[in-house]
Formats: structure tokens, sequence, C-alpha cells
């Protein structure tokens, strides 16, 4: 799921969201079509919450929708591969760790 703070941080986000996953780095994992069946998906599963505490703890500050996401609706766990946010790792006691780390603990 998904949990945006408000309208422009979804539209942020779900730009992000679709830059990322167009790269050719993912071509070999998964076809343009693939894609955007996921997006389609994804997007239904959005919902908005109200951000009670604001975070300025992110040396590239566009990542700090990011951890207020994770604090505010007190995730267990963000997963990224963003540099920026892995050296943060853990924030406020939520373990910031990459893709590999999260299927490996599965």
């Amino acid at each position: 799921m998904l949990c945006c703070l408000n309208q422009a941080n979804l539209n942020s986000i779900w730009v992000e969201i679709q830059e990322v996953l167009a790269r050719a780095k993912f071509d070999k994992y998964i076809t343009p079509g693939e894609r955007q069946l996921f997006l389609i998906g994804f997007h239904e599963t959005v919902t908005f919450i109200d951000i009670e505490e604001t975070i300025n703890a992110c040396r590239d500050s566009k990542d700090d929708k990011y951890l207020e996401l994770a604090v505010n609706k007190q995730a267990t766990t963000i997963i990224s591969g963003d540099q920026d946010l892995l050296v943060l790792n853990p924030f406020k006691n939520i373990p910031i760790i990459n893709v590999r780390q999260f299927l490996e603990q599965e």
C-alpha cells in the first residue's frame, strides 16, 4: 500500500515511481507492459494519511516525504535502493533496507 501525505505529494511520488520503473536497468526483469500493469494495480492501493510529524532529516530533502510517511503511518520497515535513505538506517527505530535485504528476511 502506498500512503500519501496529500495530493501534491501523491503526484510527486507517482512521477518518481514511473520514472524509476522506466529505467533501462529493469528491462531484464520486467517488460514495459508488465510495468504498466503493475502501475495500474498499484495506483488503486493509494490511501491518504495525516502528517502530524514533519521530517527534515535526509540529505536529499525530496526524500523527507518518505520518512514522513513511514513515521506517521508507523511503518515497520522502509525498503529503498536510495543511498540518501539507506544511510539513515535505522530512522526513528524503523529499519531502512534494500530489496535484497528484505527478500533475505522472508
